[in-house]
């Protein structure tokens, strides 16, 4: 009984507070936002290199080093857009 009445009086003095957003929260955002881009931009430019490489070792027959560097690339992309996604869904 006495229990029930601590409990209940803590619980009556602890206001509900309004969530707020942290100082500077914006430009962590933007600075977010730019982190993707970026990301993105250089996923796109290392497949793209890798398949002109390809095209190039094929074409003078030459060892063929980019279908790893392809795969590495693609991996990549996974592992970061994976990653974009897990710290969407902690953000809210």
């Amino acid at each position: 009984m006495i229990l029930a009445a601590l409990h209940d009086t803590v619980l009556a003095e602890v206001s509900n507070p309004t969530p707020e957003a942290p100082p500077m929260a914006d430009k962590l955002l933007q600075m977010g936002r730019y982190f993707t881009w970026l990301i993105q931009l250089s996923g796109i430019t290392a497949i793209t290199y890798g398949g002109g490489r390809f095209a190039w070792e094929k074409w003078n027959g030459g060892n063929l080093q980019s279908p790893k560097m392809i795969a590495s690339a693609m991996a990549g992309g996974a592992v970061a857009t994976s990653a974009g996604t897990i710290m969407n869904s902690v953000i809210g």
